[in-house]
């Protein structure tokens, strides 16, 4: 057999980390909303239409992750993308999933 041009596991063991960590609907939702900019967690509740007390854990996972950077103004904390990578993810599901 010859040789195979494989990415390293590590790149692997990477990604499965990413795909378990976006294996949720209200997740995936997220970041397809902070795609389009910086919102505070009452607005991506409201856009997700989920409780703000869900919606945080949601977010506290994905920023422990590393995914997302958050930004506290006042009494407001604020979200965005920190991944480069996730926005390329929301697009492939848009190109695979289609209903």
């Amino acid at each position: 057999m010859e040789k195979l041009d494989l990415l390293p596991d590590e790149v692997f063991e990477c990604a499965a980390e990413c795909l378990k960590v976006m294996a949720h609907p209200v997740r995936l939702k997220i970041v397809n909303i902070l795609m389009q900019g910086e919102f505070a967690v009452h607005e991506i509740a409201e856009a997700c239409g989920s409780s703000p007390n869900q919606t945080c854990e949601h977010l506290r996972l994905l920023k422990g992750h590393g995914l997302l950077n958050s930004e506290r103004r006042g009494r407001t904390v604020y979200y965005r993308i920190a991944s480069p990578q996730l926005p390329g993810l929301i697009e492939c599901i848009q190109k695979s999933c289609k209903i």
